[in-house]
C-alpha cells in the first residue's frame, strides 16, 4: 500500500440488521483525494449464506456522504445521516419497499446522532444548539465579528469542535414523516404579494432544557421517556463525566425529569432492556473524580431506572469492554472486550456471567442484532473493515470491501513477544517488506497512552512497510487490553518501564528476525507516542532519525491549554515541579541530537500546536537537523480522519524524510 492508495480504505459502520434477521444495511466510507472529503453511502448487505445471484452486497443510497443506518422497529424504513459537500449531516428516512428518502431536519449545525422510538413513530436525535448570532445563526455575523466569550468553566473546548459552551448539544424529538405523501412544493408570489413558504421538513421539540452537552439516547421500552447523558460541572482536577437522567416525553412535562443515582461512576453508555431494567457502562473515578488512568469501564444493571443501588456485572480490573450495551430479548447485553490486541463479541448475563461469541485474531468495532442474527464489522490482517456474521463462535464474512487495497499490496505481520529487561513480556508486532535482504527499522509507538496497537490491516504499517522499511510495534506497560494494572504502571512514571519495553522490543525483533538491520534505525510516534519519541532520542542516540507527532511534549504548558490540560497531566506526571520536570521532554530536549521532524496540526487542541513549537524551537536553537511541519485546519485526528489531500501528504513527508536520514539501501 502506498500513500495514493489511501481511496481503497473502506470503513465498515455499525450492521443495521433488518428485524427479519436476513440482511443488513451499513455505511461504507472512504476518503476521497479528488473532492478532499470523506464521501459513502449505505449498503445492503446480505446475511444469509451467499447463493447465486443477489447475494453480494449492492449499494442502496448514492449521496455524498450517507452514515449511521438504523432500522425502524417494523423494518419498513432507514433512517441514517446525509451530509452535503460542505454541509452538516441531517437526518433522513428511506423506504426499504422503494422510494426515494425523505429529509426530516434542516438544523443549522446538523444533527450527530438518533434513535427510533419503540413504535416507530418518533425519532429523537442529538443536536447543537448555537447562542444567537454565533456558527453561521445569523446570516452577516462572521465568526470575527461575534461577541465575546465569558469563561468560568475548567473546560471550555473540544479537539476537533472548538468552544463547545455556546452551542450545546441537546436532544429532540420529531414525528418521522409519511414517506407516501405528496412532496412539498413551494408556492410562487401572486399579485397581492410574496409566498409565505412551506416547510419542507417536521418542526422538532426540544427535549433536554440545561444548557449543557446531551449524549447516550435510550427510549424506555413503553417509548414515555427518555434517557440521556447530561455533562456535570467539572471541578479542579477533575475528569469531565455526566450525569444520568430520565426525561418523560408526554407533550407539556415539566424539563429536567429525574437524575439516576450512581454515585462516584460516569455513565459513558445506557439502554434499556425489554424488561425495564437498566444497563449502564460506567467509569469509576473515584470520590473525587480524579483517577481516570487506566480506568477501565464496568457494566452496571438497574432492575429499574429508579433502583438506588447499581449492581456491578463485570469486573474493570481485568474486562475491558466497549460499544453501547446491545440488549438481547432473552435478558443480558452484548458489549466489545478488548485484548492483546483484539476485540471480541461478549454476552454478559444479568447474573455476571461472560461468554465470549468470538476469538481469533479479530478487531470487532460494532455489532448489530435482529431476527435472531448477530452481525459484525470487523476487521483483520487482511481487511480495513467488513461485515461478517456470528455463527458457532467464527465470524462468516459477508463481504470483501478490502479486496482492491489487498491487490494493491500488503504484508501481514507477524505476531512476538518478548521478554524485557526486568522479565515482563512485552507483546507486539513485526513487519517486513517481502523480498530478500535486511531493511532498516522503524520502531513506532502508539499514542494514549491507555491506548494499542491491534491486529487489523494498519495504513501506517502498510505504507511504510511498501517503502521498504521493517515496522516494529508493541504495547508497553501504560497501554490498554492487558488489564488495568499493566496501563496504571506509568502513572506518574512516564518514561520509565514504557521506555524500557518498547526499546527491548526492538532488539528481541532485531534479533529474532535477521531481515532487520539493528544498525540502521529510527522512531516514530504521534500523540503519548509522539512523547515517548521524544523522551527515547533523549536518552539513546542509536536512531538515525526520528519523527515527532502531535506529541505532549511540555506537561507544563499542557495545563490551561490544552482540552484536557485541567486534568490529564496532574494524574499522568503529577503537580510537583521536580515530578513533573521529571518527565518532561521538554525539559531534556537540550539532550537531542537526533534527527527529528516535528510535525503537528494547527488546530490540535488536545496537544496544541505551542507544545511543537517549543520543542522544535529548542531544538533548533541547539543545532539539532530538524524541521517543524504545521498542517492548516487539522487537530489532533489528521492522521485518522483529516483531509485526504492531507493525509496523504503527511505520508510523503514522513516518507521523505526517512529518506533522507535512513534511506533504503
Amino acid at each position: 500500500m502506498q500513500a495514493a492508495d489511501l481511496p481503497l480504505i473502506r470503513t465498515v459502520s455499525r450492521p443495521a440488521v433488518h428485524p427479519d434477521g436476513t440482511w443488513a444495511v451499513v455505511s461504507v466510507t472512504r476518503p476521497d483525494l479528488e473532492a478532499d472529503a470523506v464521501v459513502g453511502q449505505l449498503w445492503r448487505v446480505p446475511l444469509a449464506p451467499a447463493a447465486g445471484a443477489g447475494a453480494e452486497p449492492s449499494r442502496l443510497t448514492r449521496g455524498f456522504r450517507d452514515t449511521e443506518p438504523r432500522f425502524s422497529p417494523d423494518g419498513a424504513l432507514v433512517a441514517f445521516l446525509r451530509a452535503q459537500p460542505q454541509g452538516a449531516p441531517q437526518l433522513w428516512v428511506l423506504p426499504v419497499g422503494g422510494g426515494e428518502a425523505v429529509q426530516v431536519t434542516d438544523r443549522t449545525l446538523g444533527v450527530s446522532g438518533f434513535r427510533w422510538s419503540p413504535d416507530g413513530r418518533r425519532l429523537a436525535f442529538l443536536s447543537r444548539e448555537p447562542e444567537p448570532g454565533r456558527y453561521g445563526s445569523v446570516e452577516g455575523i462572521a465568526p470575527g465579528a461575534e461577541g465575546p466569550r465569558r469563561i468560568t468553566e475548567w473546560s471550555w473546548t473540544r479537539n476537533g469542535l472548538g468552544y463547545h459552551r455556546d452551542r450545546p448539544q441537546h436532544v429532540y424529538l420529531v414525528d418521522v414523516p409519511d414517506v407516501d405523501a405528496e412532496p412539498v412544493v413551494q408556492p410562487v408570489a401572486t399579485p397581492q404579494g410574496p409566498a409565505e413558504p412551506r416547510p419542507t421538513v417536521p418542526e422538532p421539540r426540544r427535549v433536554t432544557t440545561d444548557d449543557v452537552d446531551h449524549s447516550g439516547i435510550a427510549f424506555t421500552p413503553d417509548g414515555g421517556s427518555i434517557a440521556v447523558l447530561a455533562e456535570r460541572e467539572q471541578g479542579a482536577g477533575q475528569v469531565g463525566r455526566s450525569i444520568l437522567r430520565v426525561l418523560p416525553l408526554a407533550a407539556g412535562a415539566a424539563g429536567g425529569g429525574s437524575e439516576v443515582e450512581l454515585g462516584t461512576l460516569g455513565p459513558q453508555a445506557v439502554a434499556f432492556g425489554p424488561g425495564g431494567e437498566l444497563y449502564v457502562l460506567a467509569q469509576d473515578h473515584g470520590p473525587e473524580g480524579k483517577d481516570f488512568v487506566a480506568r477501565n469501564a464496568a457494566l452496571y444493571v438497574l432492575s429499574a431506572w429508579a433502583d438506588p443501588e447499581p449492581r456491578r456485572l463485570t469486573d474493570p480490573e481485568t474486562q475491558e469492554l466497549g460499544h453501547e450495551p446491545v440488549p438481547l430479548a432473552d435478558g443480558g447485553v452484548l458489549l466489545v472486550l478488548a485484548s492483546r490486541g483484539t476485540q471480541q463479541v461478549v454476552r454478559i448475563a444479568d447474573d455476571g456471567t461472560t461468554t465470549q461469541l468470538t476469538s481469533g485474531d479479530v478487531l470487532v468495532s460494532d455489532i448489530g442484532v435482529g431476527g435472531g442474527t448477530l452481525a459484525v464489522a470487523y476487521g483483520d490482517a487482511g481487511t480495513y473493515g467488513e461485515v461478517g456474521v456470528v455463527v458457532d463462535g467464527e465470524i462468516r464474512p459477508r463481504t470483501d470491501f478490502s479486496a482492491p487495497l489487498r491487490a494493491a499490496g500488503v504484508v501481514t505481520p507477524t505476531e512476538l513477544t518478548v521478554t524485557g529487561r526486568d522479565g515482563y513480556p512485552v507483546h507486539g508486532w513485526v513487519a517486513v517488506p517481502e523480498g530478500t535482504g535486511t531493511h532498516p527499522t522503524l520502531l513506532m509507538i502508539h499514542g494514549g497512552p491507555y491506548a494499542s496497537y491491534d491486529v487489523r490491516l494498519f495504513d501506517e504499517t502498510q505504507v511504510l512497510v511498501d517503502a521498504g522499511y521493517a515496522v516494529v510495534y508493541c504495547n508497553p506497560r501504560g497501554s490498554a487490553g492487558y488489564g488495568q494494572a499493566h496501563g496504571r504502571t506509568i502513572k506518574q512514571a512516564m518514561g520509565t518501564v514504557d521506555l524500557h519495553d518498547v526499546l527491548d522490543f526492538l532488539d528481541g525483533a532485531v534479533a529474532a528476525d535477521g531481515r532487520l538491520d539493528g544498525s540502521r534505525v529510527g522512531v516514530l510516534g504521534g500523540s503519548y507516542g509522539g512523547y515517548l519519541t521524544a523522551w527515547t532520542i533523549a536518552h539513546d542516540h542509536r536512531f538515525a532519525g526520528a519523527v515527532v507527532e502531535r506529541g505532549f511534549l511540555d506537561p507544563d504548558v499542557f495545563f490551561g491549554t490544552s482540552d484536557i490540560g485541567s486534568f490529564f497531566g496532574l494524574e499522568y506526571v503529577g503537580e510537583k515541579p521536580e515530578q513533573v520536570a521529571a518527565q518532561s521532554p521538554q525539559a531534556v530536549a537540550g539532550q537531542v541530537a537526533t534527527p527529528t521532524l516535528v510535525l503537528h496540526s494547527e488546530l490540535d487542541l488536545r496537544c496544541p500546536l505551542s507544545q511543537a513549537e517549543r520543542y522544535y524551537s529548542t531544538l533548533k536553537g541547539n543545532g539539532v537537523e530538524t524541521e517543524l511541519v504545521v498542517f492548516p485546519g487539522e487537530n489532533h485526528e489528521l492522521s485518522r480522519s483529516g483531509r485526504p489531500r492531507h493525509r496523504q501528504q503527511r505520508f510523503e513527508i514522513i516518507l521523505d524524510w526517512w529518506r533522507r536520514y535512513l534511506p533504503v539501501a
